[in-house]
């Protein structure tokens, strides 16, 4: 016996898998590969409980649209891909882990920009709500046209503009008369465009220094009234 023999017989040897440990891992791994059969079994009966719904939805005329209920990634994942196949169209919405869920539409369907826009901030989709708000919008705009058209054809505006033109420019003229014009009609007007820039200090000191200047002129005019009738009186 040489060396390396003797080192290896001293070795401690691996410890002998014994029939009731074998036993274990095997039943481990068929309650594995059951679970896996159980999961795929369940997935299949939920993609034809999916397609039976959209069989449904496709033969029912009266239907263009169709919202499933909240589900997790992989229920999703099977409602689109069934909805795929049919030939629909399809759109997500909502918050992960809370109301994400899927909505179907028909091809013909004319789904808007607005109405994707609202089932995108979680709101319920009014069309005639939408129609009503379109119609004020376009009612504010109309009357924003009119009344920008009529300061045009106005003369007095047109003489104002002018006035304008000939104190500050011709563009920035044409921008401050109208903008002037608008704020108006609002009855007000920017303080960057009035004729008196003082504040209220200057102001309040200007009234003082005229009512004094005022009362001092009086006071020299009664003197002087006074030394008239003083002289003009006749003397003893």
């Amino acid at each position: 016996m040489d060396l390396l023999d003797s080192i290896m017989s001293k070795m401690d040897k691996p410890p002998a898998v014994n029939d009731k440990h074998k036993q274990m891992m095997r039943e481990q791994m068929k309650a594995a590969e059951e679970a896996k059969n159980k999961e795929r079994k369940m997935l299949a009966q939920f993609r034809k409980h999916i397609e039976e719904r959209i069989n449904r939805f496709i033969q029912n005329v009266s239907l263009t649209k169709k919202e499933f209920e909240p589900m997790d990634r992989v229920a999703r994942s099977i409602v689109r891909d069934v909805a795929d196949v049919a030939g629909l169209t399809t759109y997500v919405f909502g918050v992960e882990d809370v109301d994400r869920h899927v909505m179907v539409f028909k091809k013909e369907y004319p789904l808007s920009e607005e109405e994707l826009e609202a089932y995108k901030n979680g709101e319920e989709w009014d069309p005639e709500k939408f129609k009503e708000e379109a119609k004020l919008k376009e009612q504010q705009r109309l009357e924003d046209e009119i009344r920008t058209q009529k300061l045009k054809n106005d003369p007095g505006s047109n003489k104002f503009i002018e006035k304008v033109e000939r104190l500050v420019g011709k563009e920035t003229g044409k921008d401050s008369a109208r903008i002037l014009e608008v704020n108006k009609q609002f009855g007000f007007v920017r303080s960057e465009l009035k004729k008196d820039k003082r504040t209220i200090e200057e102001t309040l000191a200007d009234i003082r220094a005229k009512k004094l200047k005022r009362d001092h002129t009086e006071t020299v005019e009664e003197e002087n009234d006074d030394e008239s009738q003083d002289s003009s009186a006749p003397h003893p």
